[in-house]
Protein backbone atom coordinates (compact mmCIF):
# COMPACT_ATOMS: atom_id res chain seq x y z
CA UNK A 1 0.00 0.00 0.00
CA UNK A 2 1.32 3.44 -0.97
CA UNK A 3 0.75 6.10 1.73
CA UNK A 4 0.54 9.86 1.26
CA UNK A 5 0.59 12.69 3.81
CA UNK A 6 -0.36 16.35 3.61
CA UNK A 7 -0.56 19.14 6.19
CA UNK A 8 -2.68 22.20 6.79
CA UNK A 9 -5.18 24.04 8.94
CA UNK A 10 -8.13 23.03 6.72
CA UNK A 11 -10.43 25.71 8.10
CA UNK A 12 -13.58 26.73 6.17
CA UNK A 13 -13.37 23.78 3.77
CA UNK A 14 -13.70 24.91 0.15
CA UNK A 15 -13.14 23.52 -3.35
CA UNK A 16 -9.42 24.29 -3.16
CA UNK A 17 -9.12 21.96 -0.16
CA UNK A 18 -11.14 19.25 -1.89
CA UNK A 19 -9.00 19.57 -5.02
CA UNK A 20 -5.71 19.19 -3.14
CA UNK A 21 -7.04 16.22 -1.14
CA UNK A 22 -8.35 14.51 -4.30
CA UNK A 23 -5.11 15.12 -6.18
CA UNK A 24 -2.98 14.00 -3.22
CA UNK A 25 -4.96 10.75 -2.96
CA UNK A 26 -4.25 10.05 -6.65
CA UNK A 27 -0.60 9.45 -5.69
CA UNK A 28 -1.39 6.39 -3.59
CA UNK A 29 -3.83 4.25 -1.68
CA UNK A 30 -4.04 5.82 1.78
CA UNK A 31 -4.13 9.54 2.60
CA UNK A 32 -3.09 10.85 6.01
CA UNK A 33 -4.00 14.48 6.69
CA UNK A 34 -2.20 16.27 9.51
CA UNK A 35 -4.16 19.29 10.71
CA UNK A 36 -2.83 22.06 12.91
CA UNK A 37 -4.03 21.90 16.49
CA UNK A 38 -5.59 25.03 17.98
CA UNK A 39 -2.46 25.44 20.12
CA UNK A 40 -0.15 25.21 17.08
CA UNK A 41 -2.30 27.72 15.20
CA UNK A 42 -1.96 30.12 18.14
CA UNK A 43 1.85 29.75 18.00
CA UNK A 44 1.68 30.60 14.28
CA UNK A 45 -0.50 33.64 15.02
CA UNK A 46 -3.51 32.04 13.31
CA UNK A 47 -7.03 31.45 14.56
CA UNK A 48 -9.25 28.93 12.83
CA UNK A 49 -12.99 29.51 12.70
CA UNK A 50 -13.61 25.85 13.60
CA UNK A 51 -11.92 24.05 16.48
CA UNK A 52 -9.45 21.23 15.90
CA UNK A 53 -12.11 18.61 16.73
CA UNK A 54 -14.61 20.19 14.33
CA UNK A 55 -12.04 20.39 11.51
CA UNK A 56 -11.02 16.79 12.19
CA UNK A 57 -14.64 15.61 11.96
CA UNK A 58 -15.17 17.48 8.69
CA UNK A 59 -12.00 16.01 7.15
CA UNK A 60 -12.86 12.49 8.29
CA UNK A 61 -16.13 12.78 6.34
CA UNK A 62 -14.30 13.51 3.06
CA UNK A 63 -13.99 10.38 0.95
CA UNK A 64 -10.37 11.01 -0.07
CA UNK A 65 -9.16 11.12 3.54
CA UNK A 66 -8.28 7.86 5.30
CA UNK A 67 -6.80 9.19 8.54
CA UNK A 68 -6.52 12.54 10.33
CA UNK A 69 -3.72 13.24 12.80
CA UNK A 70 -2.83 16.36 14.82
CA UNK A 71 0.04 18.64 13.83
CA UNK A 72 1.57 20.01 17.03
CA UNK A 73 4.70 21.69 15.61
CA UNK A 74 6.76 22.31 12.47
CA UNK A 75 9.38 19.75 13.46
CA UNK A 76 7.17 16.65 13.59
CA UNK A 77 7.12 16.01 9.84
CA UNK A 78 10.15 13.69 9.76
CA UNK A 79 8.73 11.71 12.68
CA UNK A 80 5.29 11.50 11.03
CA UNK A 81 6.77 10.24 7.76
CA UNK A 82 8.61 7.46 9.63
CA UNK A 83 5.80 6.60 12.07
CA UNK A 84 3.14 6.34 9.34
CA UNK A 85 5.42 4.71 6.72
CA UNK A 86 4.75 7.54 4.25
CA UNK A 87 5.78 7.16 0.62
CA UNK A 88 4.71 10.57 -0.70
CA UNK A 89 4.58 13.98 1.01
CA UNK A 90 2.23 16.43 -0.75
CA UNK A 91 1.83 20.18 -0.21
CA UNK A 92 0.57 23.17 -2.15
CA UNK A 93 3.14 24.79 -4.43
CA UNK A 94 3.17 27.97 -2.35
CA UNK A 95 5.46 25.89 -0.06
CA UNK A 96 7.75 24.84 -2.96
CA UNK A 97 11.20 23.93 -1.66
CA UNK A 98 10.32 24.27 2.04
CA UNK A 99 10.01 20.53 2.59
CA UNK A 100 12.71 19.23 0.28
CA UNK A 101 14.59 18.04 3.40
CA UNK A 102 12.09 15.15 3.46
CA UNK A 103 13.34 13.80 0.11
CA UNK A 104 15.67 11.45 1.99
CA UNK A 105 12.60 9.87 3.60
CA UNK A 106 9.96 9.94 0.83
CA UNK A 107 8.94 11.52 -2.46
CA UNK A 108 8.02 15.23 -2.08
CA UNK A 109 5.42 16.72 -4.44
CA UNK A 110 4.17 20.31 -4.59
CA UNK A 111 0.76 20.64 -6.23
CA UNK A 112 -0.57 23.85 -7.81
CA UNK A 113 -3.22 25.59 -5.72
CA UNK A 114 -6.75 26.08 -7.05
CA UNK A 115 -6.79 29.53 -8.63
CA UNK A 116 -9.12 32.15 -7.24
CA UNK A 117 -9.93 30.63 -3.85
CA UNK A 118 -8.29 30.69 -0.44
CA UNK A 119 -9.44 30.59 3.16
CA UNK A 120 -7.74 33.94 3.77
CA UNK A 121 -9.71 35.52 0.91
CA UNK A 122 -12.98 33.98 2.12
CA UNK A 123 -12.40 35.42 5.61
CA UNK A 124 -11.60 38.86 4.14
CA UNK A 125 -14.74 38.75 1.97
CA UNK A 126 -16.93 37.70 4.90
CA UNK A 127 -15.43 40.40 7.11
CA UNK A 128 -16.06 43.03 4.40
CA UNK A 129 -19.67 41.83 3.99
CA UNK A 130 -20.33 41.86 7.74
CA UNK A 131 -18.76 45.27 8.22
CA UNK A 132 -20.24 46.54 5.07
Amino acid sequence: MKKIITYGTFDLIHTGHINILRRAKEYGDYLVVAISTDEFNALKGKKAYYSFEQRKAILEAIRYVDEVIPEHNWEQKVEDVKKHAIDVFVMGDDWKGDFDFLQDQCEVIYLPRTAGISTTQIKKDLNRTNNG
